[in-house]
C-alpha cells in the first residue's frame, strides 16, 4: 500500500512543522501530503487551519498575518514542550526539505474557506523552482482552485478533495479533467469508491491510522492512502 504522510509524520510530531517534515523524509513511504494558505503579505505558508490559534501560542487568522509575523510564534509546543521554537514554514522551505527524496508531494490548496484570490499562480510559480514537477499532486476541496491551477499548470497531476458522497460523480470527472479524488475512507464511501476505480479514476483515502482499515482499503482498489503515522 502507498502511503502519503499526512501534514509530515503528525502522528509523532507537530503536524505542517519542518521536524515533521524532516522526520517524514526519512521515510520510506510513498510521499508527504500538506496543506497551504497565504499570509496578508503574498507569502506561502504550510498550516491545516485558516487561523493559527489550534498549533501555535498565537491567535488570529493566517490572511491577517505577514509572514514576519508568523515567523514569531512558537509551532511546537502545543503538542509538546521539547518541540518549543518550531516556526511556522514557507512552501518553499518544505520542498527544499524533499528536494533530494523520491517522495511524492501533495500540496493541498486551502481555499474553500477563504478565496485567496492569486494562490494558484504562486504555487504554479513555486512548483516552476522546485523543478521536479512530475512528483507533485496539487489538490483542494475548492474545486473552482483546481480549475484555475490546471489552466496554469496544465502538466501537474491534480486531485478533486471530497468530504462527503459524491452524487455527480462522471460530470465532476469530465468537467474538471483530474486524474483522482481523494476522499475519506469510511465504510459509507465505499461505493463511491468502486464506482471511481470501474471509470478508472485514480483514488486515495485519508486519514487511515489503522492497518486493518489500510488492508481494507487496498483491497478495495485504493492507490493510496493517507496517514498520520507515513508508515502501518
Amino acid at each position: 500500500m502507498k502511503i502519503l504522510a499526512h501534514r509530515g509524520l503528525s502522528a509523532s510530531f507537530p503536524e505542517n512543522t519542518a521536524i515533521a517534515f524532516q522526520q517524514a523524509a526519512k521515510l520510506s513511504c510513498w510521499g508527504v501530503e500538506f496543506d497551504v494558505h497565504l499570509t496578508k503579505d503574498q507569502h506561502l505558508v504550510v498550516i491545516h487551519d485558516e487561523s493559527i490559534d489550534r498549533t501555535s501560542n498565537g491567535t488570529g487568522f493566517v490572511k491577517d498575518l505577514t509572514l514576519a509575523e508568523l515567523k514569531t510564534y512558537d509551532f511546537g509546543s502545543w503538542f509538546e514542550e521539547k518541540f518549543a521554537g518550531e516556526q511556522i514554514c514557507t512552501l518553499e522551505e518544505v520542498l527544499d526539505i524533499f528536494k533530494d527524496t523520491k517522495h511524492q508531494i501533495n500540496i493541498e490548496i486551502k481555499s474553500d474557506v477563504f478565496e485567496y484570490p492569486g494562490i494558484e499562480i504562486l504555487v504554479a510559480n513555486a512548483i516552476e523552482k522546485f523543478q521536479q514537477k512530475e512528483r507533485i499532486i496539487v489538490s483542494s476541496f475548492n474545486h473552482e482552485t483546481i480549475a484555475r491551477f490546471q489552466q496554469i499548470q496544465p502538466n501537474i497531476n491534480c486531485a478533486l478533495l471530497f468530504a462527503s458522497l459524491i452524487t455527480n460523480l462522471d460530470e465532476y470527472v469530465r468537467n474538471f479533467d483530474c486524474q483522482a479524488i481523494h476522499i475519506p475512507y469510511y465504510y459509507g464511501m465505499r461505493s463511491i469508491i468502486q464506482l471511481a476505480i470501474q471509470r478508472g479514476i485514480i483514488v486515495r483515502a485519508y486519514t487511515v491510522n489503522n492497518q486493518k482499515i489500510a488492508q481494507q482499503m487496498e483491497q478495495l482498489g485504493i492507490d493510496a492512502i493517507f496517514s498520520d503515522k507515513g508508515i502501518l
